[in-house]
């Protein structure tokens, strides 16, 4: 005002000082201003209607009224007039010219550039233009960062690269301490850095400095400057900048309401899922659990579990060991419905980690979340899952292993002392109880570990009664050998007999099942005897036997009655190749294909050029005899079908 536009304020002094909104002050009361040119300045004619001009007026004013100001120097007015404003300023008032000059409470630094200030004479009056030149020097009253910050935050977009950063890191150690006001940096400072990092590449660090500033707002000032810029920057394709966002989510989600994280921080967050850097997915697993409680339930239990599960797959191990630390946080705020099936699968998975910490996450996650799954779970799910990592190679895992197989044992032994005992049906009072259960008893040694469980007999001795019949080698008999010779010892009497007849031939093994089979399905009483009636009910094997079949069978078959019926050879031995001939025509009837198993070899049996006996055949294995079975020659077969001899199988 004095040097560059040659003009005089002639009120300086502290009722003409304002302050703005961000405390910084202001210089008014420019009532009075006039060039020294002018030669009808209001300065020179209205100078003294000033209301308590003349505590403040200049010596030579006093002295020689206003228009003498125009033989001094230009400054000389305002400088005595801005001494008075030091002095008043340090020491709370000013009382009057007496006070003019004083030291008192004026900075020891600031105490000789002062006095020049308030000289006597005019013209060695230091101006004001020097007093803030000398007091800007390094180490001078006004080298402060308060008045650095200050001068430096309106020209933030102009410096360089270099310039900024070390304004930047100044500001923030100045942002750190309480001795600066809030409002200054509220309404000066915080709009020159949203203006920085949106348009003028303040980047990561300008960020920071705003997400701190900004939690000192009132709500309704952070929706108002905040929240629109956020939004803004999530759409910013700058990774550097996602990732500081992404640091600084915790210092602004409580300012964000749910609508906005949904419908726009949400769908601009996922991105960084999938970023090729591996850092700015780290940064977005780190984030959902700051977001997380802001998501509706059906982005929860859907969009956001299938981000996770890719993360959970991730080719770097510490994206995969926090999305298992994610999943452990955020198991409460899971629909009740997919948590257990999510977090035992992810778990799981954890569990097999070639990565050493991201298997000791998953431990510990289990460990936490023991409470979400059910009794079921923890026993069937969970627990064997957990037991290969108790033979880890790794001491961490296998001491971690061990503590959480405690949690979940006795949350599994608790639940097991509430169930009953057993769940089957009490035992009937009837006369003849069904399937008895025995408990197994250890024996007097120790030895015996467990006895038998179900029987389903009454393990009565009377039922058991009689002795085992000796066979003619003085071995037991076979069960088919008492069938077959002693009817009495199943309990059927035997049919009384005319005449002695021959031992009872040797019957092979296709016979006694036929008779077995066919004696289960008749009345034990009727006796064995009766062969043809058996057979009328049905071939063991599902076929139709003939008629012809049924009298080969017959005369094969020893009966037990007053005359025998067998049909004896010259050699006095049964005609079994004749009922062998009766089973070829009858196969040949029936279609059905015999059972698996049962196919035989397609061989002939020759014939004796003399009539003589054929040779002997192998006695089958269930017989107790060595006698030799002969049979009388037959003809061969016309095709090799109908020659299919059964006696192979016996074989």
């Amino acid at each position: 005002m004095n040097d560059e536009a040659s003009s005089i304020h002639g009120n300086i002094r502290a009722s003409s000082i304002y302050t703005s909104e961000s405390g910084e002050w202001k210089l008014g009361g420019l009532e009075i201003l006039s060039a020294v040119k002018e030669d009808d300045g209001i300065i020179f004619s209205h100078g003294s209607l000033v209301p308590d001009i003349g505590r403040y007026s200049p010596p030579e004013v006093a002295k020689n009224g206003w228009d003498s100001i125009r033989k001094n120097p230009t400054h000389a007015v305002d400088s005595y007039q801005y001494g008075i404003l030091v002095s008043e300023v340090f020491n709370g008032s000013f009382s009057g010219s007496e006070q003019v000059g004083t030291t008192k409470d004026v900075p020891l630094n600031m105490q000789t550039t002062y006095k020049r200030l308030t000289h006597a004479m005019p013209k060695m009056r230091l101006s004001v233009g020097h007093f803030f030149e000398q007091g800007s020097r390094s180490g001078g009253f006004f080298d402060t960062p308060l008045i650095q910050l200050a001068d430096g935050i309106e020209n933030l977009g102009l410096k360089s690269e270099a310039e900024k950063d070390a304004f930047l890191s100044e500001l923030e150690r100045v942002a750190e301490s309480d001795d600066f006001p809030e409002d200054f940096f509220k309404v000066k400072v915080l709009p020159e850095l949203l203006k920085s990092v949106e348009f003028g590449g303040g980047g990561p660090k300008s960020f920071s400095l705003v997400m701190r500033i900004a939690s000192k707002l009132a709500e309704d000032e952070y929706d108002s400057q905040i929240t629109p810029v956020i939004v803004r920057l999530f759409t910013s394709p700058d990774r550097a900048l996602r990732v500081c966002l992404l640091g600084n989510l915790p210092l602004m989600i409580d300012h964000l309401s749910q609508r906005i994280v949904t419908d726009k921080i949400f769908p601009q967050m996922v991105t960084g899922f999938g970023d090729l850097a591996p850092v700015v997915r780290e940064q977005t697993v780190k984030a959902v659990l700051v977001i997380v409680p802001k998501l509706s339930d059906r982005v929860v239990n859907g969009e956001l579990l299938r981000h996770l599960a890719k993360t959970a797959n991730d080719d770097q191990p510490g994206i995969r060991t926090n999305t298992t630390i994610c999943l452990g946080k955020m198991a409460k705020n899971l629909g009740p419905a997919s948590r257990s099936k999510v977090l035992s699968a992810a778990f799981a998975r954890a569990l097999r980690d070639p990565f050493v910490h991201a298997r000791n996450a998953a431990l510990m996650s289990l460990a936490a979340t023991a409470d979400v799954f059910t009794e079921e779970d923890c026993a069937i799910k969970m627990l064997p899952a957990i037991c290969p990592s108790l033979v880890d190679k790794e001491k961490m895992i296998r001491d971690q292993a061990n503590k959480t197989l405690n949690i979940y044992l006795e949350r599994v032994r608790k639940y097991g002392q509430t169930l009953p005992e057993s769940m089957l049906p009490p035992p009937s009072d009837g006369s003849n109880p069904g399937t008895r259960i025995s408990t197994p008893q250890p024996g007097p040694g120790g030895g015996q570990w467990v006895g038998w469980a179900i029987s389903s007999f009454t393990n009565k001795i009377a039922t058991a009664s009689g002795e085992i019949q000796p066979n003619a080698n003085g071995t037991k008999p076979t069960p088919f050998e008492r069938t077959a010779s002693d009817p009495s010892a199943n309990g059927v009497p035997p049919r009384p007999t005319t005449h002695a007849a021959p031992s009872a031939p040797v019957v092979p093994r296709v016979l006694s099942s036929v008779a077995s089979r066919e004696a289960d399905a008749e009345d034990f009483g009727a006796g064995w005897g009766d062969i043809d009636d058996a057979a009328d009910t049905a071939d063991p094997w599902g076929d139709p036997v003939p008629t012809a079949s049924r009298s080969s069978m017959t005369s094969q078959v020893s009966r037990p009655s007053t005359t025998s019926s067998a049909t004896y050879d010259d050699g006095g031995e049964p005609d079994f190749e004749g009922w062998l001939n009766a089973q070829a025509a009858a196969k040949q009837q029936s279609k059905r294909p015999l059972p698996k198993g049962l196919a035989t070899k397609k061989t002939t049996v020759p014939a004796s050029k003399s009539g003589g006996a054929a040779p002997a055949k192998k006695p089958s294995p269930l017989s107790g005899t060595s006698r030799p079975i002969t049979s009388k020659p037959v003809a061969a077969p016309k095709d090799d079908e109908e020659g299919d001899g059964w006696g192979d199988a016996w074989d």
